[in-house]
Protein backbone atom coordinates (compact mmCIF):
# COMPACT_ATOMS: atom_id res chain seq x y z
CA UNK A 1 0.00 0.00 0.00
CA UNK A 2 1.52 3.44 -1.15
CA UNK A 3 1.77 5.87 1.99
CA UNK A 4 -0.61 8.37 2.60
CA UNK A 5 1.67 11.83 1.84
CA UNK A 6 -2.54 13.72 2.46
CA UNK A 7 -0.73 15.72 4.63
CA UNK A 8 2.10 17.32 2.41
CA UNK A 9 -0.52 18.46 -0.32
CA UNK A 10 -1.54 21.66 1.18
CA UNK A 11 2.02 22.74 1.55
CA UNK A 12 3.26 25.24 -1.46
CA UNK A 13 7.05 23.67 -1.19
CA UNK A 14 8.38 20.40 -0.04
CA UNK A 15 11.83 19.64 0.74
CA UNK A 16 12.67 15.57 -0.30
CA UNK A 17 15.84 14.27 0.77
CA UNK A 18 17.14 11.05 -1.11
CA UNK A 19 18.86 8.51 1.20
CA UNK A 20 21.44 5.62 0.13
CA UNK A 21 24.80 4.19 1.54
CA UNK A 22 27.22 5.70 0.26
CA UNK A 23 25.43 8.78 -1.76
CA UNK A 24 27.08 8.07 -4.97
CA UNK A 25 24.64 5.89 -7.33
CA UNK A 26 20.81 5.03 -6.14
CA UNK A 27 19.93 8.81 -4.01
CA UNK A 28 21.76 11.17 -6.44
CA UNK A 29 19.71 9.27 -9.58
CA UNK A 30 16.56 9.12 -7.37
CA UNK A 31 17.35 13.26 -7.17
CA UNK A 32 17.90 13.53 -10.13
CA UNK A 33 14.59 12.26 -11.89
CA UNK A 34 12.54 13.69 -8.93
CA UNK A 35 14.64 17.30 -9.55
CA UNK A 36 14.42 16.96 -13.18
CA UNK A 37 10.26 16.00 -13.25
CA UNK A 38 9.35 18.83 -10.65
CA UNK A 39 11.06 21.31 -12.46
CA UNK A 40 8.35 21.40 -14.86
CA UNK A 41 5.30 21.48 -11.96
CA UNK A 42 3.73 24.40 -11.16
CA UNK A 43 1.80 25.81 -8.18
CA UNK A 44 4.18 23.76 -5.83
CA UNK A 45 7.65 24.10 -4.68
CA UNK A 46 9.50 21.02 -4.54
CA UNK A 47 13.38 20.75 -3.59
CA UNK A 48 15.26 17.78 -3.88
CA UNK A 49 18.32 16.77 -2.00
CA UNK A 50 20.03 13.77 -1.64
CA UNK A 51 22.89 12.39 1.20
CA UNK A 52 24.35 8.84 2.38
CA UNK A 53 24.32 7.28 5.69
CA UNK A 54 27.55 6.59 5.56
CA UNK A 55 30.78 9.22 4.74
CA UNK A 56 32.51 6.90 2.84
CA UNK A 57 32.26 9.17 -0.23
CA UNK A 58 31.69 12.50 1.32
CA UNK A 59 32.72 15.71 -1.23
CA UNK A 60 32.86 13.16 -4.20
CA UNK A 61 30.92 13.40 -7.63
CA UNK A 62 28.42 10.51 -8.50
CA UNK A 63 29.51 7.46 -9.48
CA UNK A 64 29.93 7.75 -13.42
CA UNK A 65 28.13 4.59 -14.58
CA UNK A 66 25.22 6.36 -12.45
CA UNK A 67 25.47 9.85 -13.41
CA UNK A 68 25.73 8.39 -17.50
CA UNK A 69 22.54 6.16 -16.66
CA UNK A 70 20.50 9.22 -15.88
CA UNK A 71 21.89 11.91 -18.22
CA UNK A 72 21.35 9.71 -21.20
CA UNK A 73 17.71 9.31 -20.06
CA UNK A 74 17.64 13.23 -20.21
CA UNK A 75 17.43 13.93 -16.43
CA UNK A 76 20.04 16.73 -15.32
CA UNK A 77 21.63 16.87 -11.64
CA UNK A 78 24.38 18.20 -10.26
CA UNK A 79 26.29 16.50 -7.15
CA UNK A 80 28.10 16.49 -4.63
CA UNK A 81 27.86 13.08 -1.92
CA UNK A 82 27.35 14.17 1.79
CA UNK A 83 26.80 12.50 4.77
CA UNK A 84 22.88 12.38 6.37
CA UNK A 85 22.17 14.17 9.62
CA UNK A 86 20.10 14.87 12.13
CA UNK A 87 19.73 18.73 11.19
CA UNK A 88 19.15 17.33 7.80
CA UNK A 89 16.22 14.98 9.07
CA UNK A 90 14.23 17.77 10.94
CA UNK A 91 14.74 20.05 7.77
CA UNK A 92 13.55 17.51 5.26
CA UNK A 93 9.74 17.62 5.05
CA UNK A 94 10.46 13.94 3.40
CA UNK A 95 12.93 11.40 3.27
CA UNK A 96 12.96 8.50 1.04
CA UNK A 97 15.35 5.65 1.62
CA UNK A 98 16.54 3.32 -1.21
CA UNK A 99 16.91 -0.14 1.50
CA UNK A 100 15.82 -1.40 4.92
CA UNK A 101 19.30 -1.39 6.24
CA UNK A 102 19.75 2.38 5.46
CA UNK A 103 15.78 3.21 6.57
CA UNK A 104 17.28 1.42 9.65
CA UNK A 105 20.01 4.11 9.98
CA UNK A 106 18.14 6.80 9.35
CA UNK A 107 15.57 6.01 11.41
CA UNK A 108 17.47 5.87 14.49
CA UNK A 109 19.17 9.30 13.97
CA UNK A 110 15.85 10.92 13.63
CA UNK A 111 13.67 12.26 16.39
CA UNK A 112 10.40 10.41 16.72
CA UNK A 113 8.36 13.14 15.58
CA UNK A 114 10.42 12.75 12.17
CA UNK A 115 9.66 9.14 11.90
CA UNK A 116 6.55 9.50 10.46
CA UNK A 117 8.27 11.44 7.31
CA UNK A 118 10.26 8.46 6.43
CA UNK A 119 9.64 6.20 3.63
CA UNK A 120 11.31 3.08 1.40
CA UNK A 121 11.54 4.96 -1.87
CA UNK A 122 10.12 1.93 -3.52
CA UNK A 123 6.67 2.09 -1.23
CA UNK A 124 5.45 4.29 -3.66
CA UNK A 125 6.01 1.90 -6.48
CA UNK A 126 2.64 -0.25 -6.80
CA UNK A 127 3.75 -2.75 -9.30
CA UNK A 128 7.39 -3.55 -6.90
CA UNK A 129 7.79 -6.96 -5.91
CA UNK A 130 10.87 -5.78 -3.94
CA UNK A 131 10.63 -2.62 -2.17
CA UNK A 132 13.86 -2.10 -1.85
CA UNK A 133 16.41 -0.30 -5.13
CA UNK A 134 19.40 -3.06 -4.98
CA UNK A 135 22.75 -1.12 -4.89
CA UNK A 136 24.55 -1.14 -8.38
CA UNK A 137 27.87 -0.28 -7.28
CA UNK A 138 30.36 -1.93 -8.93
CA UNK A 139 28.26 -3.94 -11.49
CA UNK A 140 27.68 -3.57 -15.56
CA UNK A 141 25.74 -0.56 -16.75
CA UNK A 142 22.46 -2.90 -17.16
CA UNK A 143 22.00 -2.96 -13.42
CA UNK A 144 22.41 0.87 -13.52
CA UNK A 145 19.60 1.04 -16.16
CA UNK A 146 17.87 -1.35 -13.71
CA UNK A 147 17.46 1.02 -11.02
CA UNK A 148 16.67 4.13 -12.77
CA UNK A 149 13.51 2.08 -14.16
CA UNK A 150 12.90 1.18 -10.83
CA UNK A 151 13.35 4.70 -9.77
CA UNK A 152 11.64 6.10 -12.36
CA UNK A 153 8.01 4.20 -11.24
CA UNK A 154 8.77 4.91 -7.68
CA UNK A 155 8.72 8.41 -8.74
CA UNK A 156 5.91 8.24 -10.50
CA UNK A 157 3.75 6.85 -7.80
CA UNK A 158 5.41 9.61 -5.26
CA UNK A 159 4.15 12.13 -7.73
CA UNK A 160 0.70 10.68 -7.51
CA UNK A 161 0.77 10.67 -3.73
CA UNK A 162 1.59 14.61 -3.33
CA UNK A 163 -1.05 14.99 -5.65
CA UNK A 164 1.05 16.71 -8.21
CA UNK A 165 0.64 16.37 -12.54
CA UNK A 166 3.60 13.99 -13.67
CA UNK A 167 4.97 16.12 -16.26
CA UNK A 168 6.36 12.76 -17.61
CA UNK A 169 3.36 11.87 -18.52
CA UNK A 170 3.64 8.32 -17.48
Amino acid sequence: MVPDLSYLKTKDSLHVMMVCLGNICRSPMAAAVLATRVREIEGKSITVSSSGTSNWHEGQAANPPSQRTWEKAGYSHQHLASQITSERIANSDLILVMDRSNLRNVISMASNDDHTKIFLLRSFDVTAENDEVPDPYGMADGAFQEVLEMVERAVDGLLSALGVANPSGT
